[in-house]
């Protein structure tokens, strides 16, 4: 038998004796089979089934490692090093503050080897040392590792799960909901500072530094309920994921579905409104652009989808079309055709393009705020004013409905001066007018309808936009955090997908 000899004793704490002292604490000396070691930890291994991407790289870590003598990481044959305790009192603080179980990260079993070890009673409880030492380092290494990977990258993949959560309406392809860059997991960083002197300050990094996580946390202190605790902890899981977000002194547009509201963050203001949102069928994406120009009174070109699935029974009826200012045009020639002689299956077949004339009735309203993303979505008035009384206001196609149109280009064009302004309401038919705007109006009331003194408009610089969904977050005007209902499902989704780290 290979056997080493290993000193524990709860007398050292986190110093390491030196040779001289072994003597000292004969009484304490356990002989080691290496053999049962090797043997304990590949059952250890052999049994660990879990597919999480930082669990799979751990035990691959273990696997590799050539000789034996090289895997432990959290003893050595000196005893069980200090490190152990400062991770595990670590863990017991900071776990229930991320709305994390401490069962998921094996607190409990930890604790109970370290108290066997530090009581020196392997024999009275019916260890055996050669078992316990290598399932104790093992359990303390993955606490270290999922703790660190999943605070700095998050829990669950979203692009991975959410773009696979619904089929889209037409077809049986999944719909794309979720349209950020997240950085992948960088389980090799955490494994490598894993086995380094400075593994525990990076561990004390590891948790997100945003704002918006350290509002929920603070949140979730004072939170009663298992509910109302849930919803903290999900949206803490978003603030993990390492992608683009607004910074705190940023000018920007934030859309947020959940509270169906929008908010224009300014550096000394916040200007907010309501939205209408994209109906749980065809759900607004979730995405980060930048807005790049505005258009006043623009026509609608209609998405071949809406086409296939509002318009095309209307084939044919000359009338439907005129009342809603609808027009149809051949996409290869660009000739107009006559809506009366054009059937279901030229709409259907995508050949055609229909559009609705801008002005009064447009279904975009009088004005638009583009932006590029994959899924010609984008801010815009609505001819539908009423929709902003709703309660719940999910009910458009994908785009944003915005409920202070005017207000916003205000925002976006800071620099307009009054009769910039005027135009653009003269361009909307807004009031109130300055008295060059009363005189224009006046001198050109016989004029056609509506003026298009503006309609098209840089924004420079550009502001970014962010689609988000937070179902509990602060708001920007009062820094206060507000929950909403869970509209889309997502919260569900996530909690399911992460339930066996989240508090029971």
């Amino acid at each position: 038998m290979s056997a080493c000899a290993l000193l524990v004793s709860c007398e050292t704490g986190n110093r390491v004796p030196s040779e001289d002292e072994l003597s000292t604490f004969g009484e304490y000396v356990y002989a080691l089979d290496t053999v049962r070691l090797e043997q304990s930890l590949k059952h250890i291994l052999s049994a660990d089934t879990s597919q999480w991407i930082f669990d799979k790289a751990l035990k691959k870590r273990y696997t590799d490692i050539s000789r034996f003598e090289d895997t432990p990481l959290w003893y050595s044959r000196m005893g069980v090093i200090g490190e152990a305790d400062s991770l595990l009192g670590y863990l017991r603080r900071e776990l229930p503050q991320s709305g994390l179980d401490t069962t998921a990260f094996y607190l409990p079993k930890i604790a109970e080897d370290l108290g066997i070890v530090r009581a020196l009673s392997f024999d009275s409880v019916g260890q055996n040392i050669n078992d316990l030492l290598p399932r104790l380092d093992y359990n303390l290494s993955k606490a270290y590792v999922r703790y660190a990977v999943g605070q700095r990258y998050g829990f669950v993949r979203p692009a991975r799960l959410m773009n696979k959560l619904f089929k889209r309406a037409d077809s049986d392809e999944f719909a794309r909901l979720f349209d950020e860059e997240v950085k992948e997991p960088n389980c090799e960083e955490t494994l490598k500072e894993l086995a380094s002197n400075s593994r525990l300050n990076f561990l004390e990094a590891s948790a997100p530094k945003n704002s918006l996580y350290k509002a929920l946390q603070r949140e979730l202190t004072t939170a009663t309920g298992k509910e109302s605790r849930r919803k903290l902890a999900v949206n803490m899981e978003r603030c993990r994921w390492q992608m683009s977000r607004p910074n705190d002194h940023e000018k920007a547009v934030l859309v947020n579905i959940p509270a169906q509201q929008l908010w224009a963050v300014g550096s000394d203001s916040v200007l907010d409104m309501r939205i209408c949102c994209g109906a749980t069928t065809t759900k607004s994406p979730l995405l980060h652009s930048t807005i790049s120009h505005i258009q006043v009174n623009p026509d609608w070109i209609i998405p071949h989808n809406i086409v296939k699935s509002d318009i095309v029974r209307h084939a044919g009826d000359s009338a439907y079309f005129a009342r809603h200012h609808y027009y149809i045009v051949e996409r290869a020639s660009g000739d107009s055709l006559d809506p009366a002689e054009v059937t279901q299956e030229q709409l259907a077949s995508g050949t055609l393009r229909v559009g609705q004339h801008g002005g009064p009735g447009n279904s975009l309203g009088r004005i638009v705020f583009r932006f590029n993303n994959n899924f010609s979505v984008y801010l815009h008035d609505t001819n539908n004013r009423g929709a902003f009384t709703r309660e719940r206001r999910t009910l458009s196609h994908g785009c944003i409905r915005v409920e202070k149109p005017f207000d916003l280009a205000r925002f976006l064009l800071p620099d307009m001066d009054e009769w910039e302004q005027d135009r653009l309401r003269l361009s909307m038919d807004l009031k109130p007018l300055t008295d060059r705007g009363k005189d224009y109006l006046e001198e050109n009331a016989e004029e056609p309808r509506p003026f298009r003194l503006m309609t098209y408009h840089e924004v420079s610089p550009r502001v970014p936009v962010y689609i988000i969904y937070y179902t509990a977050y602060p708001n920007p005007a009062t820094g206060i955090v507000q929950t909403w209902p869970d509209l889309y499902g997502y919260d569900q989704a996530i909690a399911s997908a992460i339930d066996s780290f989240l508090p029971k």
